[in-house]
Parts: C-alpha cells; structure tokens; sequence
C-alpha cells in the first residue's frame, strides 16, 4: 500500500519555499509515519518547502489542515479524489468541522490520530474507510514512537527537527484552540525518552514545540536538569510564570535555553480578564522580563491587537513597551476568531463575522469587526506597530545588553524585516479592491 502525507500551505505563506528562521517542519507527518506499521510504504510532503506532483501515484492521500490551509487542503482532495484516489484529513480544522471536510474527503480523524492510524490504514486498505474516525480519549503520550524527520527535505528548513514534551494547556484563552484540541490538562512524555531524542539530533540548535515548556514547573526543572550535560541550545515557548521562579528559569538557561517565544498577549489587564489570560494579570512585565534577560535569555513576546478593549493608544504603547524593554522580537498578531473557539462562537453570535473565506483565517488579515476600528483602520495600525519596531533605529535601540547568542537576534530582525513588507503587501491585496495596493500605511492618528 503506498500513502502519501501532505501537509498543505497557501501560497500567501511568506515563508513558502524559503528557507528561513520561521520555517519549521510539520510535526504530526513525521509522528504518523513513525506509527505507521511494517508494509506500508509511506511518502510525506510539506508544500511550504515543495511542490506536490498532482500525478503522484498512491493508494490514499492524507492531508492535515490548519484553518488558513483548508482551501488548498480542500482542493488538493478534490483533485485526488477525481482520481479515484482515496482521502483522509485530519488536523485542527478538519476535527472542528467535520461535516464540511467530507464534502471534499473520504473521512476525517478528529482529534489526535495516533491511536486510530493503523486502523484508518488498514480499512483503507480494505476499501472500506468509515466516514469519521475519533479517540475516545486524549492518547498516552507514554510510548510514542520518534518522529521519521528523514522522510522531510531537511534542509529545506533551518531548524530541521523538533521536539515535543507535552501537549495540553490548562489556561483556556477565548482565543486559542489549543485546550480543545488536545486537553485542558497537561500530558508529558517520559523524560528519559525525551533525552534520547535530543541526543539524536544532528545539530547543535532544536526547537521545543511545545506550547508551555515549563507549564509544570516540577516536570520542567527534571527536563531541564537531565539536559545540561547534553550540551545543546534551544529555543521554546513558554508562559511569564517561568520569572516567578528562579530555581527553574536557572535550570532553564544551564540546559541550553537561548530564546523563548512569551505570549504576552496584551499590555492591558482589562483585555487580559477578557481573554481569560489571568496567569499574566498576577505578573509585572517588566519585572519578568528583566529575570529573563538577566540569565542571558532572548525574548520574542507576543501580541495581539483587535481585542473590543483595544484602543489606538494599546497599539501605540505597546510598540513602545516593546522598545523600553528591548525585546528580541515580536509578533503583532491580528486577533483571528478560529472555528472552535469561544472567540468565534460570540463573535458569530454577534454578527460580527465578515466572512467565512478560511485562507484568510491566517494572523495576518482582519475578519470580523472590530469594536473600536474599521477592519482597514484595524490592519494598518498594526502594520504601523511593526514598522514602528523592524527598523534601523529600533533595531539599534533594542539592542541586547549582553552579546550571548546574538546571532538569535540578528536571525529574528532580519527575517521579519523582510517578511513584514511581504506580509503587508498580501494583506493589501487581499483587500479586493478596497484599497490601492501602493497605498502608505498612514501612522495611527493621521486618519484612514
């Protein structure tokens, strides 16, 4: 039996076929393969780094979708299946809404898949693939199997491996879909497995995929503590609570810990109650941030703008909260209501839902309205926020105060030096019409 395992990327994707800091692999190909079982010969592609041979031959075509890669996804099933070519999807947006992927599929998984794949390709196999397959229960992640990462381009990325610790998040976010994908609880792999999987990688610099590294303090500093004789660097994605405990944010920097991506969120503690992000509201930032650059740690923070509390002087500050505090990077996120959330469930029962076109369901384009702008009103502040901190001069001014690991630094800054002025010119196009694509995004304050 020959599967082939795609994961789809729009052509919008600023990083598409670039081999860029930003570019990581897609984790759940790399973990299906690893489970697939003797006697099936198995392929995987990852369009953000190539093509996918429309003529390929396979006995079932795989796809896992993210909300913004729906469409392609969609199409690409469409077109296998006019083949006579048999096809699963799975991923967040395909378990969210099931009813509308098997309009272009054979059957959906929804939720994790890992327990359900030898049975999906064995009735496959059979001719015989029931319309929607689904766990009872979260999956161990007790004897999960290493990823196959040599079935992907691996130099087609700059980080060619990852490694995932955990999956859950107990925190909730109106605007997250995480807890309702994988759990409200945190689930761990056995440490001793983990080890052995970083001691494979090939080089010296890995990515924690994780959601939360240290979300379970005991279980982080047993991590971090067995990985200081490893030698690695790492860079991962973690909450503020890290800086209230410095036994931890210690054995973080000691194992290897060079960068951490912090979920900030927003500046303002109404916005934060809102959200239901109160892990932040207990915590002063500034304070936070200084323990973490104390130990030599690069911070890219987080931000979303679009919140009803938002306001043009929340975007204006926090741009200059950014700079005060010399953060690494930022990402100026475009608040996006993804199907499943709560987000979307009251905006949609508001009205607020301009349109269901999910490709533009992707951090980077406004579509709902907002309380407090136009969506164009919306979209060019932020845009204005990132000029504001991907320039020369604020490249000089957030400068770090220690020099370890600057090339961390100068990787993120000029990544997105680049990358914004693609991503704002995708944007403006998206517009249809409404707006000329060589118009100046205008400073907040000057009109729209």
């Amino acid at each position: 039996m020959r599967v082939v395992l795609i994961a789809p990327a729009a052509t919008s994707y600023i990083w598409r076929k670039r081999r860029a800091a930003f570019t990581m692999p897609p984790m759940a190909l790399p973990v299906l393969a690893a489970c697939t079982p003797p006697g099936v010969e198995i392929k995987l592609i990852d369009e953000a780094v190539e093509d996918v041979n429309l003529n390929l031959e396979a006995d079932m075509v795989g796809l896992s979708a993210m909300t913004p890669t729906a469409p392609r996804a969609y199409a690409l099933a469409d077109h296998f299946r006019s083949r006579g070519i048999p096809v699963v999807m799975g991923g967040v947006h395909p378990s969210v809404l099931p009813d509308e992927a098997l309009r272009h599929c054979d059957s959906v998984v929804i939720g994790e898949a890992e327990n359900l794949w030898a049975s999906v390709l064995q009735e496959a196999g059979q001719g015989r693939l029931k319309r929607t397959y689904q766990d009872s229960a979260f999956i161990s992640l007790d004897n999960l199997p290493p990823p196959r990462w040599n079935l992907l381009l691996g130099k087609r990325y700059f980080i060619p491996q990852t490694i995932q610790v955990s999956r859950g998040c107990p925190i909730g976010c109106s605007f997250c879909s995480v807890s309702s994908y994988f759990g409200r609880s945190f689930r761990f792999r056995p440490i001793p497995q983990v080890i052995e999987e970083v001691k494979s990688l090939p080089r010296k610099l890995f990515i924690f995929v994780d959601d939360n590294i240290a979300g379970e303090p005991d279980q982080a500093k047993e991590l971090f503590a067995a990985m200081i004789p490893l030698k690695k660097k790492w860079v991962g994605q973690c909450s503020l609570s890290i800086a209230e405990d410095p036994e931890l944010l210690d054995l973080a920097a000691r194992s290897g810990c060079i960068g951490l991506l912090i979920g900030f969120e927003s500046i303002s503690p109404a916005v934060l109650r809102s959200i239901g992000k109160q892990v932040n509201l207990r915590r002063k930032y500034e304070e936070a941030i200084g323990q973490i650059h104390g130990r030599s740690i690069h911070i890219q923070g987080s931000f979303i703008f679009g919140f009803d509390g938002d306001t043009l002087e929340a975007i204006r500050s926090t741009a200059q909260f950014v700079k005060k505090n010399r953060l690494t990077g930022v990402n100026y996120c475009h608040l996006t209501p993804f199907p499943g959330t709560k987000l979307f469930a009251d905006l949609e029962k508001e009205g607020r839902i301009l349109h269901r076109d999910w490709s533009k369901y992707d951090r980077q384009n406004i579509v709902f309205l907002p309380r407090n702008f136009t969506p164009e009103e919306l979209q060019d502040h932020i845009f204005w926020a990132y000029r504001q901190t991907y320039n020369w001069r604020s490249f000089w001014q957030r400068r770090p105060s220690s020099f370890h690991h600057f090339s961390l630094y100068l990787a993120l800054n000029f990544g997105y030096m680049k990358g914004v002025r693609k991503m704002e010119r995708n944007a403006q196009r998206s517009r249809k019409g409404l707006c000329s694509t060589s118009e100046v995004v205008r400073p907040p304050g000057q009109g729209t």
